[in-house]
Protein backbone atom coordinates (compact mmCIF):
# COMPACT_ATOMS: atom_id res chain seq x y z
CA UNK A 1 0.00 0.00 0.00
CA UNK A 2 2.55 2.31 0.83
CA UNK A 3 4.65 1.62 -2.11
CA UNK A 4 1.26 2.37 -4.67
CA UNK A 5 0.37 5.25 -3.15
CA UNK A 6 3.62 7.05 -3.02
CA UNK A 7 3.90 5.59 -6.81
CA UNK A 8 0.17 7.54 -7.46
CA UNK A 9 1.17 10.70 -6.38
CA UNK A 10 4.97 10.38 -8.53
CA UNK A 11 2.42 9.10 -11.64
CA UNK A 12 1.10 12.99 -10.88
CA UNK A 13 4.61 14.25 -10.33
CA UNK A 14 5.85 13.10 -13.36
CA UNK A 15 3.09 14.68 -15.38
CA UNK A 16 4.08 17.96 -13.92
CA UNK A 17 4.40 20.78 -16.68
CA UNK A 18 4.03 17.90 -19.60
CA UNK A 19 2.95 20.50 -21.82
CA UNK A 20 6.50 21.80 -22.32
CA UNK A 21 7.05 18.14 -23.72
CA UNK A 22 3.73 18.23 -25.68
CA UNK A 23 2.76 15.63 -23.51
CA UNK A 24 -0.76 14.77 -22.23
CA UNK A 25 -1.78 16.89 -19.54
CA UNK A 26 -1.26 16.83 -15.77
CA UNK A 27 -4.57 18.40 -14.37
CA UNK A 28 -6.38 15.19 -13.99
CA UNK A 29 -3.62 13.58 -11.79
CA UNK A 30 -2.98 17.10 -9.66
CA UNK A 31 -5.59 16.08 -7.71
CA UNK A 32 -3.83 12.27 -5.84
CA UNK A 33 -4.15 13.12 -1.89
CA UNK A 34 -1.32 15.65 -1.51
CA UNK A 35 -2.51 16.06 2.17
CA UNK A 36 -1.52 12.45 2.39
CA UNK A 37 2.19 13.09 1.71
CA UNK A 38 2.22 16.46 3.12
CA UNK A 39 1.40 15.20 6.59
CA UNK A 40 3.86 11.99 6.03
CA UNK A 41 6.71 14.59 5.40
CA UNK A 42 6.22 16.70 8.50
CA UNK A 43 6.95 14.33 10.74
CA UNK A 44 10.52 14.03 9.27
CA UNK A 45 12.71 11.68 7.42
CA UNK A 46 13.04 8.29 9.01
CA UNK A 47 15.81 5.77 8.02
CA UNK A 48 15.54 3.61 5.54
CA UNK A 49 14.80 0.03 6.14
CA UNK A 50 16.67 -2.48 4.11
CA UNK A 51 16.13 -5.68 2.45
CA UNK A 52 12.78 -5.46 0.98
CA UNK A 53 13.03 -2.03 -0.24
CA UNK A 54 9.92 -1.22 1.05
CA UNK A 55 10.11 1.39 4.40
CA UNK A 56 8.06 2.09 6.80
CA UNK A 57 5.84 4.95 6.45
CA UNK A 58 4.91 7.64 3.54
CA UNK A 59 8.43 9.90 3.90
CA UNK A 60 10.55 7.55 3.45
CA UNK A 61 9.15 6.65 0.23
CA UNK A 62 8.42 10.28 -0.80
CA UNK A 63 10.80 12.13 -2.37
CA UNK A 64 13.33 13.23 0.36
CA UNK A 65 15.15 11.91 2.85
CA UNK A 66 18.08 12.24 5.22
CA UNK A 67 21.31 11.42 2.88
CA UNK A 68 23.40 9.89 6.17
CA UNK A 69 20.70 7.97 7.01
CA UNK A 70 20.52 6.68 3.57
CA UNK A 71 24.39 6.22 3.32
CA UNK A 72 24.30 4.21 6.59
CA UNK A 73 21.67 1.92 5.60
CA UNK A 74 22.85 1.22 1.91
CA UNK A 75 25.52 -0.03 3.88
CA UNK A 76 23.72 -2.95 5.97
CA UNK A 77 21.93 -3.32 2.98
CA UNK A 78 24.60 -4.27 0.17
CA UNK A 79 25.18 -7.41 -1.28
CA UNK A 80 27.09 -10.22 0.70
CA UNK A 81 29.29 -10.41 -2.26
CA UNK A 82 30.35 -8.15 -5.32
CA UNK A 83 30.90 -9.58 -9.11
CA UNK A 84 32.87 -8.08 -12.03
CA UNK A 85 30.49 -8.61 -15.12
CA UNK A 86 32.06 -11.58 -17.10
CA UNK A 87 30.82 -13.74 -19.98
CA UNK A 88 29.44 -16.17 -17.85
CA UNK A 89 27.14 -13.39 -15.90
CA UNK A 90 26.98 -10.95 -18.18
CA UNK A 91 23.86 -12.32 -19.75
CA UNK A 92 22.64 -13.60 -16.55
CA UNK A 93 22.00 -10.57 -15.28
CA UNK A 94 20.84 -8.48 -18.07
CA UNK A 95 17.88 -11.40 -18.68
CA UNK A 96 17.12 -11.34 -14.97
CA UNK A 97 16.19 -7.48 -14.97
CA UNK A 98 13.31 -5.63 -16.82
CA UNK A 99 14.25 -1.72 -16.43
CA UNK A 100 17.40 -0.07 -16.38
CA UNK A 101 18.49 3.04 -14.99
CA UNK A 102 21.51 5.06 -15.62
CA UNK A 103 23.03 7.75 -13.86
CA UNK A 104 24.40 10.20 -16.97
CA UNK A 105 27.59 12.13 -15.72
CA UNK A 106 30.51 9.43 -15.35
CA UNK A 107 28.35 6.80 -16.70
CA UNK A 108 26.49 8.05 -20.36
CA UNK A 109 28.86 11.03 -20.67
CA UNK A 110 31.74 13.08 -19.40
CA UNK A 111 31.22 16.62 -19.71
CA UNK A 112 30.09 17.10 -23.13
CA UNK A 113 31.51 13.87 -24.46
CA UNK A 114 29.38 10.43 -25.01
CA UNK A 115 31.19 7.80 -23.31
CA UNK A 116 32.70 5.34 -26.46
CA UNK A 117 30.10 2.86 -26.94
CA UNK A 118 27.17 3.67 -24.85
CA UNK A 119 24.60 4.17 -27.58
CA UNK A 120 24.89 0.88 -29.23
CA UNK A 121 24.27 -0.72 -25.55
CA UNK A 122 21.49 1.06 -25.14
CA UNK A 123 20.07 0.10 -28.53
CA UNK A 124 20.66 -3.51 -27.82
CA UNK A 125 18.94 -3.37 -24.21
CA UNK A 126 15.98 -1.78 -26.02
CA UNK A 127 15.96 -4.21 -28.77
CA UNK A 128 15.92 -7.06 -25.86
CA UNK A 129 12.49 -4.91 -24.70
CA UNK A 130 14.08 -3.38 -21.63
CA UNK A 131 13.02 -0.26 -20.04
CA UNK A 132 15.60 2.55 -20.65
CA UNK A 133 15.49 5.72 -17.71
CA UNK A 134 18.08 8.27 -17.26
CA UNK A 135 18.61 10.09 -13.71
CA UNK A 136 20.91 13.22 -13.34
CA UNK A 137 21.50 14.49 -9.95
CA UNK A 138 22.83 17.26 -11.47
CA UNK A 139 20.21 20.21 -11.48
CA UNK A 140 21.74 22.64 -14.09
CA UNK A 141 19.44 21.98 -16.36
CA UNK A 142 15.52 21.40 -16.41
CA UNK A 143 14.10 18.06 -18.44
CA UNK A 144 13.95 20.34 -21.59
CA UNK A 145 17.32 21.34 -21.01
CA UNK A 146 18.47 17.71 -21.20
CA UNK A 147 16.45 16.58 -23.54
CA UNK A 148 18.52 19.21 -25.60
CA UNK A 149 21.71 17.96 -24.24
CA UNK A 150 20.91 14.59 -25.74
CA UNK A 151 19.85 15.30 -28.70
CA UNK A 152 23.33 17.62 -29.20
CA UNK A 153 24.76 13.96 -28.56
CA UNK A 154 22.82 11.95 -31.24
CA UNK A 155 20.81 10.45 -29.05
CA UNK A 156 17.25 9.48 -29.55
CA UNK A 157 15.59 9.79 -25.63
CA UNK A 158 12.43 10.26 -25.07
CA UNK A 159 11.25 13.46 -22.26
CA UNK A 160 9.67 11.02 -20.08
CA UNK A 161 12.63 9.22 -19.51
CA UNK A 162 14.62 11.88 -18.01
CA UNK A 163 14.77 12.50 -14.47
CA UNK A 164 16.33 15.67 -13.29
CA UNK A 165 16.95 16.60 -9.53
CA UNK A 166 15.94 19.83 -10.77
CA UNK A 167 12.72 18.08 -11.49
CA UNK A 168 12.40 16.27 -8.26
CA UNK A 169 13.36 19.19 -6.17
CA UNK A 170 9.45 20.70 -8.05
CA UNK A 171 7.78 17.56 -8.10
CA UNK A 172 8.47 17.42 -4.00
CA UNK A 173 7.14 20.67 -3.66
CA UNK A 174 4.11 20.37 -5.84
CA UNK A 175 3.06 16.95 -3.80
CA UNK A 176 3.80 18.45 -0.53
CA UNK A 177 1.01 21.29 -1.76
CA UNK A 178 3.64 23.82 -1.24
CA UNK A 179 1.70 26.24 -3.53
CA UNK A 180 -1.19 26.72 -1.68
CA UNK A 181 1.11 28.02 1.26
CA UNK A 182 1.27 31.44 -0.99
CA UNK A 183 5.27 31.17 0.00
CA UNK A 184 7.98 31.58 -2.43
CA UNK A 185 11.31 29.66 -2.76
CA UNK A 186 15.01 30.93 -2.76
CA UNK A 187 17.10 29.47 -5.24
CA UNK A 188 20.88 28.72 -4.92
CA UNK A 189 21.59 27.07 -8.16
CA UNK A 190 21.11 27.30 -12.21
CA UNK A 191 18.57 27.39 -14.72
CA UNK A 192 17.05 23.90 -14.71
CA UNK A 193 15.68 24.84 -10.81
CA UNK A 194 14.11 27.80 -12.15
CA UNK A 195 12.41 26.21 -15.49
CA UNK A 196 10.84 23.65 -12.90
CA UNK A 197 9.17 25.63 -10.54
CA UNK A 198 8.03 27.87 -13.79
CA UNK A 199 6.47 24.81 -14.64
CA UNK A 200 4.32 24.40 -11.62
CA UNK A 201 3.70 28.25 -11.44
CA UNK A 202 5.84 28.23 -8.13
CA UNK A 203 7.16 31.74 -7.36
CA UNK A 204 10.95 31.81 -7.06
CA UNK A 205 14.03 34.57 -6.18
CA UNK A 206 17.64 34.11 -6.59
CA UNK A 207 19.59 31.78 -9.04
CA UNK A 208 21.19 33.10 -11.80
CA UNK A 209 19.57 36.71 -10.94
CA UNK A 210 21.95 36.54 -8.24
CA UNK A 211 24.99 35.25 -9.95
CA UNK A 212 26.58 38.82 -9.81
CA UNK A 213 25.35 40.26 -6.14
CA UNK A 214 27.83 41.21 -3.75
CA UNK A 215 27.52 42.78 0.10
CA UNK A 216 29.57 45.86 1.13
CA UNK A 217 30.01 45.08 4.17
CA UNK A 218 29.67 48.62 6.63
CA UNK A 219 28.63 49.30 10.09
CA UNK A 220 25.28 48.88 10.76
CA UNK A 221 24.15 47.42 7.66
CA UNK A 222 21.98 44.17 7.58
CA UNK A 223 20.91 42.55 4.42
CA UNK A 224 17.23 42.50 3.53
CA UNK A 225 15.54 39.15 2.91
CA UNK A 226 11.88 38.27 1.89
CA UNK A 227 10.18 37.20 4.82
CA UNK A 228 7.88 34.89 2.63
CA UNK A 229 10.60 32.75 1.64
CA UNK A 230 9.12 29.19 2.89
CA UNK A 231 11.23 27.05 0.69
CA UNK A 232 15.58 27.44 0.02
CA UNK A 233 16.30 24.40 -2.19
CA UNK A 234 19.79 24.15 -3.48
CA UNK A 235 21.42 22.51 -6.24
CA UNK A 236 24.82 22.82 -8.20
CA UNK A 237 25.47 26.81 -8.86
CA UNK A 238 28.92 27.44 -10.76
CA UNK A 239 28.02 31.57 -9.68
CA UNK A 240 27.64 30.74 -5.70
CA UNK A 241 28.82 33.69 -3.78
CA UNK A 242 28.45 35.23 -0.07
CA UNK A 243 25.81 36.95 -1.00
CA UNK A 244 23.36 33.59 -2.03
CA UNK A 245 24.91 31.93 1.41
CA UNK A 246 23.88 35.16 3.44
CA UNK A 247 20.78 35.45 1.85
CA UNK A 248 19.98 31.58 2.25
CA UNK A 249 20.68 31.11 5.73
CA UNK A 250 18.96 34.39 6.71
CA UNK A 251 15.09 32.64 4.99
CA UNK A 252 16.39 29.42 7.04
CA UNK A 253 16.87 31.04 10.45
CA UNK A 254 14.79 33.93 10.53
CA UNK A 255 11.73 32.98 8.47
CA UNK A 256 9.82 30.32 10.70
CA UNK A 257 9.39 26.86 8.68
CA UNK A 258 11.13 27.82 5.92
CA UNK A 259 12.69 24.35 4.37
CA UNK A 260 16.12 23.49 3.36
CA UNK A 261 15.92 21.32 0.30
CA UNK A 262 19.21 20.21 -1.72
CA UNK A 263 18.93 18.32 -4.90
CA UNK A 264 21.96 16.43 -4.18
CA UNK A 265 24.91 15.92 -1.88
CA UNK A 266 27.74 14.81 -4.88
CA UNK A 267 30.68 15.68 -3.83
CA UNK A 268 32.21 16.13 -7.46
CA UNK A 269 30.94 16.23 -10.81
CA UNK A 270 31.90 16.21 -14.42
CA UNK A 271 32.19 19.66 -15.86
CA UNK A 272 34.39 18.78 -18.28
CA UNK A 273 35.73 14.99 -18.87
CA UNK A 274 39.28 16.29 -18.03
CA UNK A 275 38.79 15.90 -14.62
CA UNK A 276 36.68 16.14 -11.30
CA UNK A 277 35.06 19.67 -10.10
CA UNK A 278 33.50 20.02 -6.99
CA UNK A 279 29.76 19.07 -6.72
CA UNK A 280 26.48 20.36 -4.85
CA UNK A 281 28.20 18.83 -1.82
CA UNK A 282 29.82 21.75 -1.45
CA UNK A 283 27.10 24.24 -2.30
CA UNK A 284 24.88 22.43 0.54
CA UNK A 285 27.36 22.33 2.89
CA UNK A 286 28.21 25.88 2.53
CA UNK A 287 24.11 26.18 3.68
CA UNK A 288 24.49 23.71 6.23
CA UNK A 289 27.61 25.15 7.64
CA UNK A 290 25.68 28.46 8.89
CA UNK A 291 22.56 27.19 9.59
CA UNK A 292 23.36 24.12 11.35
CA UNK A 293 20.77 21.94 9.62
CA UNK A 294 20.57 18.72 7.71
CA UNK A 295 19.03 19.40 4.21
CA UNK A 296 16.41 17.45 2.77
CA UNK A 297 17.29 15.67 -0.17
CA UNK A 298 15.46 15.35 -3.13
CA UNK A 299 17.85 13.44 -6.36
CA UNK A 300 19.24 10.51 -5.68
CA UNK A 301 19.17 8.27 -3.31
CA UNK A 302 15.48 9.34 -3.18
CA UNK A 303 13.02 6.56 -3.31
CA UNK A 304 10.45 8.59 -5.66
CA UNK A 305 11.61 7.29 -9.06
CA UNK A 306 11.95 3.93 -7.88
CA UNK A 307 8.05 3.85 -6.53
CA UNK A 308 6.99 5.68 -10.00
CA UNK A 309 8.87 3.32 -12.18
CA UNK A 310 7.69 0.12 -10.21
CA UNK A 311 3.73 1.38 -10.47
CA UNK A 312 3.94 2.51 -13.77
CA UNK A 313 5.08 -0.61 -15.40
CA UNK A 314 3.87 -2.95 -12.73
CA UNK A 315 8.18 -4.28 -12.09
CA UNK A 316 9.31 -5.34 -8.73
CA UNK A 317 12.39 -3.27 -7.81
CA UNK A 318 14.35 -6.81 -7.88
CA UNK A 319 13.44 -6.38 -11.67
CA UNK A 320 15.10 -2.85 -11.35
CA UNK A 321 18.86 -2.49 -12.42
CA UNK A 322 20.55 0.72 -11.37
CA UNK A 323 23.72 1.49 -13.19
CA UNK A 324 26.15 4.57 -11.85
CA UNK A 325 29.54 5.42 -11.22
CA UNK A 326 28.85 7.04 -7.55
CA UNK A 327 28.66 4.65 -4.30
CA UNK A 328 26.89 7.58 -1.91
CA UNK A 329 24.75 8.30 -4.25
CA UNK A 330 24.39 5.90 -7.18
CA UNK A 331 24.35 2.09 -5.41
CA UNK A 332 22.58 3.35 -2.48
CA UNK A 333 19.73 4.30 -4.37
CA UNK A 334 19.43 0.75 -5.54
CA UNK A 335 20.88 -1.37 -2.95
CA UNK A 336 18.25 0.63 -0.21
CA UNK A 337 15.14 -0.07 -2.72
CA UNK A 338 15.35 -3.66 -3.56
CA UNK A 339 17.04 -3.25 -6.79
CA UNK A 340 20.20 -4.34 -8.43
CA UNK A 341 23.26 -2.69 -8.27
CA UNK A 342 26.25 -1.95 -10.97
CA UNK A 343 28.89 0.02 -10.34
CA UNK A 344 30.98 1.67 -13.53
CA UNK A 345 34.50 2.86 -13.46
CA UNK A 346 33.97 5.14 -15.90
CA UNK A 347 33.42 7.93 -13.70
CA UNK A 348 34.13 9.05 -9.75
CA UNK A 349 34.75 5.60 -8.28
CA UNK A 350 37.94 4.02 -9.18
CA UNK A 351 38.91 0.10 -8.41
CA UNK A 352 40.96 1.43 -5.67
CA UNK A 353 38.10 3.58 -3.94
CA UNK A 354 35.74 0.48 -5.05
CA UNK A 355 37.70 -2.08 -2.81
CA UNK A 356 39.03 0.14 -0.35
CA UNK A 357 38.69 -0.83 3.68
CA UNK A 358 37.40 2.48 3.88
CA UNK A 359 34.77 1.29 1.63
CA UNK A 360 31.38 -0.07 2.90
CA UNK A 361 29.21 0.43 0.04
CA UNK A 362 29.26 -2.71 -2.64
CA UNK A 363 26.69 -2.98 -5.62
CA UNK A 364 25.95 -6.92 -7.06
CA UNK A 365 28.24 -6.38 -10.22
CA UNK A 366 30.94 -3.65 -11.35
CA UNK A 367 32.56 -3.12 -14.99
CA UNK A 368 34.53 -0.74 -16.33
CA UNK A 369 32.12 1.38 -18.69
CA UNK A 370 28.28 0.09 -19.32
CA UNK A 371 30.02 -0.38 -22.96
CA UNK A 372 31.46 -3.95 -21.26
CA UNK A 373 28.03 -5.36 -20.73
CA UNK A 374 27.97 -7.12 -24.27
CA UNK A 375 31.41 -7.37 -25.04
CA UNK A 376 31.71 -11.05 -23.92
Amino acid sequence: MVRSSTAALCASAMLVGADAFGLSSAAGLRTAAPNRVTAAISAGPRALRGGSGKLPGMASRGAALSMSSAVSVAESTSPATTSRLTPENAMEMIDSVDVFIFDCDGVIWKGDTLIAGVEAILDKLRALGKKVFFVTNNSTKSRKGYKSKFDSLGMDVNPEEIFSSSFAAAAYLEQTNFKATGKEVYIVGERGIEEELDLIGIPWSGGEQDATKTIELKSGYALPHNSNVGAVIVGFDRFINYYKIQYAQLCINENPGCQFIATNLDAVTHLTDAQEWAGNGAMAGAIKGCTGQEPLVVGKPSPLMIDYLADKFGVVPSKICMVGDRLDTDVVFGNSNGCKSVLVYSGVTTEEKYFSPDNKIKANYYVDSIADFFKF
